[in-house]
């Protein structure tokens, strides 16, 4: 058995091994991994966070996309990574939602990863055809009742924010609607625009300019708050289903077995990155809310989604693309 005295000393050499390199950290270029594909606004987040984060810590970081099997690729290539802050992966909604849409994945979130920061969060915008006789959310769910599976959502696939949005909202207001995939969001606002589907949940990028030209009317913003850029559109919440809420989000995490203090470093300097005007402002001006805070709060995010996600897609009997 070991010594009191043994353990002790263990323990300080270890403190001392860390401090010299958590004082040097960075030493060298750091790779930003986003398991999405270059374009997307996982790689567009990303690659202004990289630029800001590489200005404050005098080292470039670099955007690697590995996108594939709904961020799973990317993922575990951020769990495969060697520990040492080196490598550092933008986590996203699949985090909480993969393990109950794919068969397998090659990961496992609560021990292949340590999370640093919650960066943002992005509400949807439910908008329907203004051929649709309906000038509210309370009004849409009325109208569902009374025609029931005759409301089409399109969406670009199963499992994302778009779907899951639409499933959310029939569980909690006991309505029946078909959802409709297609292979490009672009598609179906083109199809809800010439009335073949009803209505979509899509960020509030792509959504607003159709609302703003008429060609869309919204209902409800999908977060928990109204947004600036459209205070008068109510909160889905607010407007008839109280509860109700589902954002998109995003982070960074690093390699399980990451020491505490580089996670720290990391997640401090990446508070300063999204609280800077380069990013907030232009954030906001897109819908995105900056969040920030410590990478507790990020895990316990991370929690609390999986185990909401899982209980609604186990209840709706969705299956991953």
């Amino acid at each position: 058995m070991k010594s009191a005295a043994t353990v002790l000393l263990a323990a300080l050499i270890g403190c001392m091994s860390v401090q010299p390199a958590l004082a040097a950290f960075p030493e060298r270029p750091i790779r930003m991994i986003v398991p999405s594909a270059a374009g997307g606004q996982p790689d567009t987040n990303s690659r202004l966070v990289a630029n800001e984060l590489g200005k404050q810590i005098g080292q470039q970081v670099v955007v690697e996309n590995r996108p594939g099997a709904s961020s799973s690729i990317g993922f575990e290539a951020v769990a495969r990574a060697q520990p040492d802050g080196y490598t550092i992966g933008y986590g996203g909604f699949p985090l909480a939602t993969n393990s109950s849409l794919l068969a397998k994945v090659p990961y496992d979130v609560n021990k292949d990863f340590r999370m640093v920061i919650l960066t943002n969060i992005s509400p949807n915008l439910i908008a329907i055809t203004p051929a649709l006789p309906v000038n509210s959310v309370s009004e849409l769910i009325a109208y569902a009742k009374r025609n029931p599976d005759q409301l089409l959502f399109g969406t670009s696939g199963s499992g994302g924010t778009m779907h899951l949005s639409m499933e959310l909202f029939k569980l909690m207001t006991g309505t029946r609607m078909v959802h409709v995939p297609y292979k490009g969001m672009q598609q179906v606002i083109t199809e809800i625009i010439g009335g073949r589907l009803q209505i979509l949940s899509d960020n509030v990028t792509s959504v607003l300019p159709h609302v703003t030209s008429g060609r869309l009317r919204a209902l409800g913003v999908t977060g928990p708050r109204r947004i600036p850029l459209a205070p008068d559109i109510p909160t889905v919440a607010e407007a008839g289903v109280p509860g109700y809420e589902i954002t998109a989000w995003g982070g960074y995490m690093a390699p399980a077995g990451t020491p505490g203090p580089i996670v720290a470093k990391l997640n401090a300097e990446l508070n300063k990155v999204i609280a800077s005007p380069a990013i907030r402002e232009r954030w906001l001006a897109l819908g995105i809310e900056p969040v920030g805070g410590t990478p507790a709060r990020f895990a316990d995010h991370v929690r609390t989604e999986t185990a909401k996600w899982t209980d609604v897609i186990k209840r709706a009997g969705i299956k991953g693309d």
